[in-house]
């Protein structure tokens, strides 16, 4: 007698949708501002103060430059920088300062520091103009002795260099994943970049990695730098009294 066969029925396995708990609420900490606001109003007057800064700095470099064309073939002035002295004291770049002062001390309390036991100074203030021949960049760095730093673009466009900000988190940049879209700005994001244009200003904490990408020479490219410090009161006054 032969045996029938047991009827087996096939199970529809649902699948579930995985996702966040609807309890799960999301907090952000650690993060790093930069603001940026376009203020044209000092172009044309610190273009035409700080003219005279390139020139000094230009006419420094040259016997280093020519002596380079010299061995390797007439490059022009390619990849190079040049940097001013300070432009602190300077009563053309006065207004400009106070106003750097101002808004660095402002947004340090809305970054929650307390700042009634502190002064706050603009402790380096320099413009430079990349090489008209192109090559003009600057590495990776951070600024140690500031709270914060910026930038105050008098020349550029985009088609010149621009600055370019990095993750300051070591151990997520230890362990990055692929981005999904390059394209736009996610936490998963590890570099950023500002576009660039005369009037364009930029703040941002001393911490912060950035760099300048490889300027090509097309325009010319020059803006000041600052960086800004906290310092305690309480030192000031020992300082003041010696």
């Amino acid at each position: 007698m032969k045996k029938k066969k047991a009827k087996t029925r096939k199970q529809k396995i649902k699948k579930e949708v995985i996702g966040y708990p609807k309890q799960l609420q999301l907090e952000q900490y650690f993060s790093t501002p930069i603001w940026f606001a376009d203020e044209p109003k000092f172009v044309d007057s610190l273009n035409k103060a700080s003219d005279k800064y390139i020139e000094a700095s230009k006419k420094t470099l040259k016997p280093q430059i020519d002596e380079r064309n010299k061995k390797f073939g007439d490059k022009g002035d390619m990849g190079h920088v040049f940097h001013s002295t300070t432009l602190i004291g300077n009563p053309n770049f006065a207004e400009l300062q106070n106003y750097i002062g101002a808004t660095a001390h402002n947004l340090l309390g809305e970054m929650g520091f307390d700042m009634s036991g502190h002064q706050l100074f603009t402790t380096e203030m320099w413009v430079q103009e990349f090489a008209k021949k192109g090559g003009g960049h600057h590495t990776l760095h951070t600024h140690w002795n500031g709270h914060i730093s910026g930038f105050y673009f008098l020349k550029a466009d985009e088609s010149t260099s621009l600055p370019m900000f990095e993750d300051p988190r070591p151990g997520n940049v230890m362990n990055l994943l692929p981005e999904k879209d390059k394209t736009k700005v996610t936490y998963a994001s590890s570099q950023i970049s500002y576009k660039v244009k005369p009037g364009r200003m930029i703040f941002f904490p001393s911490y912060l990695p950035h760099q300048y990408i490889v300027d090509m020479g097309y325009n010319p490219f020059r803006f000041i730098h600052w960086n800004c410090q906290a310092i305690p009161k309480g030192v000031l006054n020992v300082v003041q009294e010696k």
